[in-house]
């Protein structure tokens, strides 16, 4: 099966700690893969040096068989590159479909028109993206008027909206109702196989039922890898993240 991440020897320091301390791990293109660990164990620093965000200090990155270790994070974002944040970054005081707009700015110069506004068929690709997640009917709707939950499928939408054929989604059920929790899982499990998704994750009885391996990080390392039944039994997942 092809490879859609390749992450080899891995680093990351700061103030002279390890963030990431020589991770390695594959990704098989459509495959679902969590990563779990306790705070400050470097997930988020890990997507980080994925998207280019940061800059490692050893090691290599690719996709899709491709060296992207020293490309700047728009050329992975070309490469077919997308993720959301743990903190929601979006743009409240436009509408949804605006919103949508912006993510695919950067895509195609064709889409603006003359006068520097966005060019008709854009909107119309907004509103086919916000009916994927359930907001075609808020799309004129300002970001500062919806739910919180709203505004995580927003977010999914924007990186969606770039037909990514590799997603990272960083904590997308934090702070959610259990109810918004539901409707954004079903979200992530209607992802076509086309796009491989790799999630971070704190609702472990939520987020382990998406996933199809799970890696385990503690101080920048990979200490566990495998099945979901394979990691949940392991001593050491118990011992650094369930608290036994």
């Amino acid at each position: 099966m092809p490879t859609a991440l390749r992450i080899q020897g891995l680093k990351k320091s700061f103030g002279g700690l390890p963030a990431i301390n020589d991770v390695s791990l594959e990704v098989a293109a459509g495959e679902r893969r969590l990563i779990i660990g306790p705070n400050g164990a470097g997930k988020t620093t890990l997507f980080n040096l994925i998207t280019g965000d940061l800059a490692g200090e050893g090691g290599k990155i690719s996709m899709f068989e491709k060296d992207i270790s020293k490309l700047p994070p728009h050329r992975r974002v070309h490469g077919g590159l997308a993720r959301t944040y743990q903190i929601i970054t979006l743009f409240p005081r436009d509408t949804l479909e605006h919103n949508i707009a912006l993510s695919l700015l950067g895509l195609s110069r064709s889409r603006w028109n003359a006068f520097g506004s966005f060019s008709k068929d854009i909107y119309r690709s907004c509103r086919e993206i916000l009916q994927l997640v359930g907001l075609e009917s808020l799309a004129g709707r300002l970001l500062s008027e919806v739910s919180y939950g709203d505004k995580r499928r927003v977010e999914i939408a924007m990186a969606l909206a770039q037909k990514p054929r590799l997603l990272l989604l960083d904590e997308p059920l934090a702070g959610l109702s259990r109810e918004e929790r539901v409707t954004v899982k079903q979200l992530i499990g209607a992802i076509p196989r086309e796009t491989t998704v790799v999630m971070i994750e704190h609702d472990m009885d939520t987020a382990l039922d998406l996933a199809e391996r799970i890696t385990v990080l503690h101080y920048g390392r990979v200490i566990v890898e495998g099945t979901r039944a394979e990691v949940v039994a392991d001593p050491k997942t118990r011992e650094v993240y369930l608290g036994n």
